[in-house]
């Protein structure tokens, strides 16, 4: 496999898999109409394969969610109420200091755990899943202390004013604090359109940062990172953190006009994918982070998000999809590491003269 240099490339400049290459391990030149097309095909396939599934299935997965969602009677109901009650109803400190709480930890509780794995080694069999074995093992106490003080600047002081702009934003989009819970099929749907509204809106500004005037000045902060770690997914600079991370999360329930709770749990959602991407394991039973590690290794492949349905269509995933990173691009369902079911291929060393 060819390295590829870590430069950034201009928006609507594809430079890997343009030309064919000399190389035949890499994929030849595709028309932007033939990439559209072929990406337009999968995507409904997978779409229309969903549909299917949920429509023949929806009684049963519905009734067994609805359990879930409403567990002891309302127990759901029952602790947003008490949440509510302890804020006395008051929507504007539910919004900003409730919405930082929230945050706050769920944030931490994921990233503390692996904090301590990256420290420590311990446990050591979860070192098996490290993408990048030879990297962080252990983490730099420095390096992690810098990254720490710069995530919870992005936390307080940079996100605190946001959510005063979201609270003001959501006031006028209309939408509800009350006591009375979403139903559980209307919370459904509102997830779907959030994340497809994240896929988009990180997409096309975290390439937007990728650009060689942005780059340099904002956003290669985030990727002295080459081998990432959880909090790097907050790692970044100040005017990048609203932008990539805090913009795309906030479209679906501003477009939703969502209920604070759903927002809450769609937040909680986000930034559990988003320390899951930038962990640098790939765990069983987890999304797969194998994309987005690739693009802090590689700097110009992998720009979106879970979905990677945007990446396909603009071809900025044709590096990746030949490599070993991307056959372990799986949600693992057994217990053995990638790197072990699927090992990189190791070259021959040159046979010594007798």
């Amino acid at each position: 496999m060819t390295e590829c240099e870590p430069t950034c490339t201009p928006m609507g400049r594809l430079e890997v898999g343009e030309e064919k290459s000399e190389n035949p391990s890499l994929p030849p030149r595709q028309s932007t109409s033939v990439r559209f097309i072929d990406s337009i095909r999968k995507s409904f396939f997978v779409i229309g394969t969903s549909f299917v599934v949920l429509v023949a299935f929806r009684n049963s997965v519905t009734w067994h969610l609805q359990q879930c969602w409403g567990a002891s009677g309302d127990f759901w109901q029952g602790q947003w109420g008490k949440i509510y009650d302890w804020f006395e109803g008051d929507e504007y400190r539910l919004t900003l200091i409730g919405t930082f709480v929230w945050t706050m930890t769920i944030f931490w509780t994921a990233n503390i755990l692996l904090i301590i794995l990256d420290l420590t080694g311990k446990p050591e069999f979860l070192l098996r899943y490290k993408i990048q074995p030879e990297k962080n093992a252990p983490v730099e106490k420095k390096r992690l202390l810098s990254a720490i003080g710069r995530v919870l600047f992005n936390q307080t002081v940079i996100a605190g004013p946001v959510f005063i702009v979201l609270f003001h934003l959501m006031k006028l989009r209309g939408f509800s604090y009350g006591r009375e819970l979403p139903t559980f099929q209307w919370v459904l749907f509102e997830m779907l359109v959030c994340v497809l509204m994240e896929e988009v809106g990180f997409y096309y500004s975290h390439r937007t940062v990728h650009h060689p005037l942005l780059y340099k000045r904002i956003h290669k902060l985030h990727h002295e990172w080459t081998a990432p770690i959880g909090i790097i997914g907050l790692y970044a600079h100040p005017l990048e953190h609203v932008m990539s991370n805090m913009m795309p999360p906030m479209l679906g329930p501003l477009i939703m006009g969502s209920h604070l709770s759903t927002m809450w749990l769609w937040f909680g959602i986000a930034l559990l994918s988003t320390t899951n991407a930038h962990s640098g394991y790939h765990f069983p039973y987890f999304p797969s982070p194998e994309a987005h590690d690739f693009h802090h290794l590689k700097f110009n492949q992998n720009y979106g998000g879970v979905l990677g349905i945007l990446d396909r269509l603009h071809g900025t995933d044709s590096l990746f999809r030949v490599t070993k990173q991307y056959e372990r691009h799986i949600m693992c369902l057994t217990f053995n590491p990638p790197r072990q079911e699927i090992p990189d291929i190791v070259k021959n060393a040159k046979a010594k003269p007798e």
